[in-house]
């Protein structure tokens, strides 16, 4: 049968069938699932997917000859323990074939991806990155940031390291270039220019301050500026200068002068003396006592946008050369890769990696590892920031895991949290309720898994936090019973952390036994009778409290817990009222749209108009029907 996770670009003269085995517990039942595999299986490229006898994916593979590398797995005796624990589970394998070994490990990266297989090295740090993109479908082009997939017309430049690399260069971009960064509604209401003229970030083309064909200059200018061509931008910029001055125009010769050295700073703050190396991707991979962390470089243009560490999981046992292959595939699944791919060791696979990446990027990748020169210094200061990188890590893990000992010690649980889920609610006087979700654990605070929920229960009355609170773990917990009911996913808590005291714990567990869980702690964590920080009260559900030293690690760990939290809700919560602000009560009626919405509030002056509207007088509204007109007024004035 046809395998439904299979990418289109892989129709073409492939199979894919799945062949069950037992389901006894034991290596004898996996090999026998193993060898029934192998008797269909054929000699040419493609994946397999290894499960469980729920079905659930163990291990994704490739291979250049299916049958000679799946028949591996049936001689144990070669294979190492946590290969024979993973055929030991095995029940069932699903095979894909494919045309060519680099479609296979192009496919290999997508399953992976998408199964999160326990026995495959994994990407932890999987989130998009970020892009800077300047929109080309309007006549005065925008810059932006960017995540996510690339749908809008214009130019992409990235990957940037970080949301704070993308910030900068978009400030350099502004003060550079002037370029618009606000919205085209934005644009098409101004009347007059905005702040951003008045501070020198901005041109003014929404009130024709600039022309067009001046603006189009500076978007040239600014895809000079991020091709790496700023040598060029700065003679530029240095000629006007000059031509301002000779002409006695001294306001642009000091606007020009301005520019110039914004320039000058940019290029000393991003200059990573890579001579040589305009787009390199760079890698280098660090390992001690059983961890690994891959450093990376990004440089496009000359310019360093940016470097991060990775730490994969899953590495135990598995050689570096792997572990370093398979990362990059991940990593290349949605990031397009540069034109050079430096990295700091030989691969078996390097020549079908560098493949699969050139059938990825639509145009030829160089995978290598240089031997001196430039490129040579630039791998060796990856390689020391990813041994620096590895030494933090491991001291801040063994710090982190002595903490979470503690935690476990103080509230009794059976063992360290592998997940401490903390609850937060926010509001102004019962408006613009928001629950908020933060979570950690071993690797510190997870904030992919961070969680703010909108109060929308009629029932729950406004600021009253218990309610708020009640409707936020009834919906969490709803949908972790319905997601993951085996709790085989580590979404499920270990520690409930509740920023109240005993009423809150009570209400908390009240609803949890409602739900049918009973095996999560919880703990209230409280400021005590004054509200000084440092004097905190932490409440069990028997009614026992506690307090900590006031210099206690253990206390300060807690209270970061319990403010980051309250930072994310009361975020959540500004977050919300900015949008009431300026929200109209016409965008929650059923078919109207932007003109109609329009036409309404030319006629009527104001929403609140419309909505006080009789009948009579919305059916002489231009451009609404009586059918429409029925509608407006049944969606403010409903039926008894």
């Amino acid at each position: 049968m046809t395998d439904p996770v299979a990418p289109d670009r892989f129709a073409e003269d492939k199979s894919a069938f799945t062949v069950r085995g037992s389901d006894q517990p034991d290596l004898e039942a996996g090999i026998a699932a193993i060898r029934n595999v192998l008797k269909t299986l054929p000699v040419r490229p493609g994946v397999y997917r290894m499960q469980d006898q729920r079905g659930e994916v163990l291990y994704v593979g490739k291979a250049r000859a299916l049958r000679n590398r799946v028949g591996n797995y049936v001689q144990v005796a070669r294979l190492t323990k946590r290969l024979q624990r993973m055929v030991a589970q095995t029940r069932s394998m699903t095979i894909v074939t494919t045309n060519t070994e680099a479609e296979a490990l192009l496919l290999e990266a997508q399953l992976i991806k998408r199964f999160r297989p326990p026995y495959n090295v994994l990407l932890r740090d999987d989130k998009s990155f970020p892009f800077i993109l300047l929109r080309e479908d309007h006549d005065f082009p925008r810059v932006q940031k960017h995540r996510g997939a690339r749908r809008a017309k214009g130019q992409y430049y990235g990957p940037f390291a970080s949301a704070g690399s993308v910030t900068r260069t978009l400030n350099a971009l502004q003060k550079l270039f002037l370029l618009r960064s606000c919205t085209d509604s934005f644009f098409q209401n101004r009347s007059r220019p905005c702040l951003l003229y008045q501070i020198k970030r901005c041109s003014a083309p929404c009130v024709e301050r600039i022309s067009k064909p001046d603006y189009a200059e500076l978007v040239e200018d600014a895809k000079s500026f991020l091709a790496g061509k700023s040598t060029q931008v700065q003679k530029k910029l240095g000629d006007q200068m000059t031509a301002a001055a000779e002409a006695m125009d001294f306001e642009l010769a000091a606007l020009l002068r301005d520019r110039l050295r914004a320039l000058t700073f940019i290029q000393g703050t991003q200059a990573i003396n890579a001579e040589g190396v305009a787009d390199a991707d760079v890698f280098a991979l660090a390992a001690k006592g059983g961890a690994m962390c891959i450093q990376a470089f990004f440089i496009r243009g000359g310019q360093n946008w940016g470097h991060r560490s990775f730490f994969p999981a899953h590495t135990a046992d598995v050689p570096e050369e792997e572990v370093l292959v398979s990362f990059l595939a991940q990593f290349y699944e949605e990031v397009p890769p540069a034109r050079l791919v430096l990295i700091d060791r030989e691969l078996e696979e390097g020549a079908l990696l560098a493949e699969m990446l050139a059938t990825r990027a639509g145009r030829r990748v160089e995978l290598k590892r240089p031997q001196r020169g430039e490129q040579r210094r630039l791998l060796q200061q990856a390689c020391r920031n990813a041994e620096e990188a590895l030494d933090r890590h491991q001291a801040e893990s063994t710090t982190q895991s002595r903490i979470l000992r503690e935690v476990a010690e103080l509230f009794e649980l059976d063992g360290p949290p592998a997940r401490i889920e903390v609850y937060d609610n926010s509001h102004i006087m019962g408006t613009n309720m928001v629950g908020a979700m933060i979570v950690a654990g071993p690797e510190g605070l997870r904030k992919n898994a961070y969680r703010k929920f909108n109060i929308k229960r009629p029932e729950t009355a406004p600021g009253d936090d218990f309610a708020m609170m009640r409707e936020v773990l009834e919906r969490r917990f709803a949908r972790l019973e319905k997601e993951d009911p085996e709790r085989r996913s580590g979404e499920w808590p270990d520690l409930l952390l509740i920023d109240g005291g005993k009423g809150q714990v009570s209400a908390v567990c009240a609803t949890l036994q409602e739900a049918g869980v009973e095996d999560v702690a919880v703990v209230g964590i409280s400021k005590g009778p004054d509200r000084n920080a440092g004097r905190e009260h932490f409440h069990l559900p028997d009614g026992r409290e506690s307090m900590l030293p006031l210099n206690s690690p253990l206390l300060f760990y807690l209270q970061r817990l319990r403010d980051e939290a309250h930072r994310f809700a009361i975020g959540a919560h500004r977050t919300k009222r900015a949008r009431s602000f300026t929200a109209n009560p016409l965008d929650d009626v059923p078919g109207i749209g932007p003109a109609r919405k329009k036409a309404l509030l030319m006629h009527f002056g104001s929403a609140k108009a419309v909505r006080g509207a009789a009948l009579a007088d919305l059916e002489r509204a231009p451009g609404i029907s009586k059918a429409m007109a029925q509608a407006i007024h049944d969606h403010f004035h409903p039926r008894g």
